[in-house]
């Protein structure tokens, strides 16, 4: 039963720049109408804070950011049954995250989303009230939480 499989721990990245606007990326791989602030998996022996660094790096090309805050908690989702075989391999029923807020600290033109194996078709800041409407709905709660801890905190406006 999909509901006995664990979820996935991984990070995920609400990437400010200075106007505190967030970084959203628009998905490849069949996905092209959704969007997605910068996320992946924790690996083996890995610490939250590491992972984050190298999704980054991974996703949009940089490092060039400094962690200012961390949910004080995991978030979780689930995927729709129908996604669960071609998103997470079918090994789990969705995802448990743990979010960071990071500051970055280089130019637009550090990003570049031609990585090594590329996440997203093209990117932009976004003001946070519009990040949630871009998401998809299995994923929309969590954007809405997420994005209110941080607000909570003064964060984002």
């Amino acid at each position: 039963m999909a509901d006995n499989l664990p979820y996935r721990k991984c990070v995920g990245i609400m990437l400010l720049n200075s106007s505190r606007m967030i970084f959203v990326g628009r998905c490849k791989n069949n996905r092209s109408e959704v969007w997605l602030m910068p996320q992946g998996g924790i690996d083996g022996g890995e610490h939250p804070e590491q992972a984050v660094m190298r999704e980054l790096k991974e996703e949009i090309g940089t490092d060039k950011a400094e962690i200012i805050a961390k949910s004080n908690k995991w978030y979780n989702y689930d995927v729709p049954e129908e996604l669960r075989v071609k998103l997470l391999g079918g090994k789990y029923r969705g995802q448990t995250q743990k979010w960071f807020v990071l500051k970055f600290t280089g130019e637009d033109s550090d990003i570049d989303i031609n990585t090594e194996t590329p996440e997203f078709m093209e990117w932009k800041w976004i003001q946070s009230s519009s990040v949630p409407f871009l998401i998809v709905p299995y994923m929309r709660k969590l954007y809405q939480d997420v994005i209110s801890e941080f607000r909570q905190l003064g964060y984002i406006s």
